[in-house]
């Protein structure tokens, strides 16, 4: 098998180490592995394979001769090195959403529109987290109809905000339990015991930026440029694994055994629905893997075409690392 050269920028971060992480686990053909991130990280030592690699500073110049860069850096960091790595003949398959609405970058979830990673111009675009999570567990009922619109809200965990994240809430909650000082940072409220109703910035029609990639990644993923998504996206003080609410609907009404044999055999699934014996998705049953859970799963009660459902996936892995590894997987004609 053809062995690939492979690089990792903001390898030190949350999604660059599970990147490393994932590679190895899904044996990705690697001949020579690059870890790249800032000044402060260079020198680093991190283990691939049972072998220590050196943290290199990512600069301009240092990608020659890889085939692939994968992207856990911020937006900043993505688009200053994007021309680099594109010239230099790599693949950029970049984490942040800096590329991602731009007309001739592809966006790819390799299960439901594998084929656009093909249409590439050097730079692939990983979606939104909780995009990325809806839209897997809502792919098998696309097949049985035309789905219209979405109204969904997203129960996301603090690692969705970095590795800081948990941090604080852990830390929150140890000082509730000893009566100490709570002062945020990573979060504008204290998270632990709390829920935010604010992730991203808002915008003048009153939906945050990350309440409205749902919409607009969904468009141009799912090939539906009319699809409506209301959505609302709440900070959950949980440590990993968003949860998302999701009705859809359709045009036409759908009973909900065919819905739930639909997702049963759907690729990046799996069917976790059985109420009666309390099983439903969690996020510290869906935590650490890479598959969406899928319960709850129930007609409308308003939408005569309307079903909803409650979904789970690690969007460290799923919602991020994975999606990028998989990509790459099928660039190279592996099965994914």
């Amino acid at each position: 098998m053809k062995k690939y050269n492979v690089g990792i920028l903001g390898a030190t971060g949350a999604v660059g180490r599970e990147m490393l992480k994932v590679l190895e686990e899904r044996k990705f053909p690697i001949r020579e592995l690059k870890l790249f991130a800032s000044e402060r990280s260079v020198g680093k030592k991190m283990i691939y394979g049972g072998k220590e690699y050196k943290v290199e500073l990512a600069d301009f110049g240092a990608f020659r001769g890889l085939d692939f860069v994968l992207g856990a850096a911020a937006n900043p960091v993505a688009k200053k090195f994007a021309k680099d790595i594109v010239d230099s003949g790599a693949v950029f398959i970049d984490n942040s959403s800096a590329f991602r609405m731009e007309e001739d970058v592809p966006l790819v979830v390799p299960e439901i529109n594998p084929e656009d990673a093909f249409l590439h111009h050097g730079i692939i675009a990983n979606p939104n987290c909780s995009t990325i999570i809806t839209l897997v567990a809502i792919h098998a009922i696309q097949k049985l109809a035309d789905i219209k619109a979405l109204i969904a809200s997203t129960y996301q965990a603090t690692s969705g905000a970095g590795a800081e994240g948990p941090i604080e809430l852990r830390k929150q909650m140890k000082s509730l339990l000893e009566n100490g000082e709570i002062s945020p940072q990573v979060f504008p409220y204290q998270i632990a015991e709390n829920v935010i109703p604010h992730i991203g910035s808002f915008l003048g029609n009153g939906y945050t930026t990350e309440e409205m990639k749902m919409q607009n990644e969904g468009r141009k993923i799912m090939h539906l440029p009319d699809l409506k998504v209301t959505c609302t996206c709440v900070r959950v003080p949980v440590a990993r694994s968003h949860s998302i609410s999701v009705t859809i609907l359709c045009d036409k009404p759908l009973e909900v055994e065919q819905v739930k044999q639909a997702i049963s055999k759907e690729k990046g699934c799996r069917l976790y629905d059985d109420v009666s014996n309390k099983v439903y998705p969690m996020p510290i049953v869906t935590s650490d893997q890479d598959l969406v859970y899928v319960g709850r799963i129930r007609k409308d009660l308003i939408f005569e075409n309307g079903i909803d459902l409650w979904c789970c996936g690690d969007q460290v892995r799923k919602g991020a690392a994975t999606n990028a590894v998989q990509i790459a997987m099928i660039l190279i004609g592996l099965n994914i």
